[in-house]
């Protein structure tokens, strides 16, 4: 939904619910930043338009016919909009306290910070103190996160460009997603592929370039039945386990030692030699460490170290 509609759309609810009598549709034109430009014909489509996709959201437009008005009038009625009171268990303000930091990193971060503050207006305490040493932390440094997660959200088709797993073929995929899951660090968005006709599951690494929505929102349906954490759990299950070979410099890299076996290398530099699956995870894993960490092994996850390293100079 692009800026001047979403604003739009907010001008008339708050005009809605402002009013203490019905407005006609002309009143609410000339009242209504974004109306008060074009022919007639044109306003009353996108009038009818914002007041369906308001009742689809749940906000309850009245509409009340007067025998003295040629017009019908249009209203919000406040105590239907508004919330009911809302109470919490001391337990449940401390999730609601953990799912705002679980999207801190998040580009979903604003929208968590603002749902927080609508529940705190309402004398809701969410108690974020209370969730204790606990701290939860998401990692969406994927580019493509938040176009795919805005598309699950609108159930609604897109296409992006995908590098298959191990090689450098860029093909481009249609995909209806039905979901985005994390599983050990990775992102994976999984949906119905166009072009093979049939499930998958794409690492959100892999894809290249924007994601472009396609088609309408609200078409893609989830299939009965679906478990789209055991697809992508299966996937994982199905990539074979290999040895890395990683120089990192003395005195740093705590993570890399601990995650695999250490030996002495040239001066100022030891060998650590670990397991891994894929080839970007351990790229992404060994990019962080700059100039202390160099690849030596794969070939294949070394080059996926100096194209993340490229991406980065672009």
């Amino acid at each position: 939904m692009s800026r001047r509609k979403t604003e739009r759309l907010l001008n008339l609810v708050i005009c809605l619910l402002a009013t203490r009598r019905p407005l006609s549709a002309e009143q609410i034109r000339h009242a209504v930043p974004g109306y008060d430009s074009g022919n007639d014909e044109a306003f009353q489509r996108m009038f009818e338009r914002d007041k369906n996709e308001l009742r689809e959201i749940g906000i309850p437009i009245e509409v009340h016919r007067d025998p003295w008005e040629d017009e019908p009038g249009y209203r919000i009625v406040r105590q239907s909009y508004e919330l009911p009171e809302i109470t919490l268990e001391p337990d449940e303000a401390a999730v609601l306290g953990l799912a705002a930091q679980v999207w801190q990193r998040a580009n979903l971060a604003e929208a968590a910070s603002g749902a927080l503050l609508k529940l705190r207006a309402a004398g809701v305490q969410t108690d974020e103190e209370s969730a204790g040493p606990l701290e939860l932390r998401v990692d969406t440094r994927d580019p493509a996160f938040p176009a795919l997660w805005e598309a699950v959200r609108d159930r609604r088709a897109v296409r992006f460009d995908y590098r298959t797993a191990g090689s450098e073929v860029v093909l481009t995929r249609t995909v209806e997603p039905w979901g985005v899951v994390s599983r050990r660090g990775r992102w994976y968005v999984v949906g119905h592929d166009h072009e093979r006709n049939a499930p998958r599951v794409f690492r959100l690494s892999r894809v290249c370039g924007p994601v472009t929505p396609v088609g309408r929102p609200g078409v893609v349906s989830v299939p009965p039945g679906v478990d789209i954490r055991s697809m992508v759990g299966h996937r994982d299950s199905l990539l074979p386990e290999r040895r890395a070979t990683v120089m990192v410099r003395e005195g740093t890299c705590q993570w890399l030692r601990q995650a695999g076996e250490v030996t002495p290398g040239k001066e100022g530099w030891d060998v650590v030699t670990l397991d891994f699956t894929d080839a970007d995870w351990l790229a992404g894993s060994v990019v962080g460490f700059g100039a202390d960490a160099e690849i030596v092994d794969p070939p294949d996850a070394r080059e996926a170290v100096i194209r993340r390293l490229k991406g980065a100079m672009a």
